[in-house]
């Protein structure tokens, strides 16, 4: 698939970037059906340990989905969009590695419910954050009132939906909705360290942390202690728990092999 709105850099680290700077990022159908196109083909790239997501410019990192497009649509095309946006939000959730948003200037909206999607989220110092669609007359629709709740609980997840302003980057870190602010000039570099760490974990016992952590939102207790219990198998199993075992005790670096 040739790719229009997105510019995908394939390797190690992948790097996903939004390119619709004239609109802000903003998400319209064919940015989310690249973004399905794109997180399906990484599933399928067994080199791949890592991947970055990020928009292009300064402005925005994703301003929210796309006003224009939004308004000719009828209820039911609406509701279709919104089945789009839940099966991209998932993809990137279900990704088999971790994935970062670099998060620069505005994340509204969608563009907060990407970020949402993601494992982890590197904010510059620029960076605004808000699901504001409660000012056009709807709510968050691509998962951020599950997913923000999740994330920085249900009072303050309230407080953002309901009267939807936004917040710094200051007050997102203080809130546990990002993991690191740092000053704009350093947001990439500070991305691609964070991946190059996690690039360097045992690529098997990192799927199933990634999904252990995901039953723990979506299972209840005992459904997600049970899945924790087949996740610790899964990786006990693998050849890098054999590794990871042996470089310990032989005080050397492990070599991971990924299976």
């Amino acid at each position: 698939m040739e790719f229009k709105s997105l510019l995908v850099e394939r390797a190690r680290i992948w790097t996903i970037t939004v390119n619709r700077p004239q609109a802000l990022n903003a998400l319209n159908h064919e940015v989310l059906q690249e973004l399905a196109h794109a997180f399906s083909e990484l599933r399928r790239d067994s080199a791949a340990r890592a991947l970055i997501i990020t928009g292009a410019g300064e402005r925005a990192f994703v301003a929210g989905a796309d006003i224009g497009t939004l308004s000719e649509l009828s209820t039911v095309e609406g509701l279709e969009f919104v089945k789009l946006g839940h099966r991209v939000m998932r993809a990137i959730e279900e990704a088999p590695v971790p994935v970062i948003a670099a998060v620069n200037g505005f994340a509204l909206g969608g563009g907060l419910e990407l970020a949402l999607a993601c494992d982890f989220i590197v904010a510059a110092e620029n960076a605004r954050f808000g699901q504001p669609e409660i000012n056009l007359g709807v709510i968050p629709g691509f998962g951020g009132t599950q997913r923000l709740a999740h994330r920085i609980g249900l009072t303050r997840a309230t407080e953002a939906i309901m009267l939807g302003e936004m917040i710094d980057a200051r007050k997102a870190l203080e809130w546990g909705l990002v993991n690191r602010v740092v000053a704009p000039q350093a947001l990439m570099e500070t991305a691609k360290e964070l991946a190059e760490q996690l690039a360097n974990k045992p690529p098997v016992a990192l799927r199933q942390a990634k999904a252990a952590l995901r039953a723990s939102m979506t299972m209840d207790e005992d459904a997600g202690l049970s899945f924790e219990q087949q996740a610790f198998a899964v990786a006990f199993g693998s050849a890098d728990r054999v590794e990871g075992t042996k470089a310990f005790l032989e005080k050397r670096k492990p070599v991971w092999r990924g299976c």
